[in-house]
């Protein structure tokens, strides 16, 4: 993905100037950033930060990316907490994809926590 493209996330702004930052090494600064950060990186394929943004008590030892579905679109459905201020927080949303030609869609409510500054995916309730 060049960094003038629209961002996968729906925020509306370029990767670069959005979720391509949180990607080169910048911490987002709030669970749904750091959701969305994550939907993008799964739509660009990028596993290390997927890794790198896993909570270590939950993280997978490997993460392959190969032959998996084509994301198609982000809805965030709802959301608790996960601002500067707080340690915790989660967010419900929908990941449309393609796989096999079929669309389908997946929906989770994730938990996110953030440590010594930083959030990081925990798990989906």
């Amino acid at each position: 993905m060049r960094a003038s493209d629209i961002c996968p996330c729906g925020l509306g702004g370029t990767y670069g100037e959005c979720c391509g930052r949180w990607h080169r090494g910048e911490d987002a600064p709030t669970a749904e950033l750091l959701m969305r950060s994550r939907y993008t990186a799964f739509v660009v394929a990028d596993a290390a930060y997927l890794r790198r943004t896993w909570h270590p008590s939950t993280r997978p030892a490997e993460l392959d990316l190969s032959g998996g579905p084509e994301f198609t679109g982000l809805e965030i459905l709802d959301g608790v907490g996960g601002s500067l201020f707080e340690l915790a927080g989660t967010v419900r949303f929908r990941a449309h994809y393609r796989e096999g030609g079929a669309p389908g869609v997946m929906e989770e409510h994730s938990r996110f926590v953030r440590e010594d500054g930083r959030w990081f995916y925990l798990d989906a309730i």
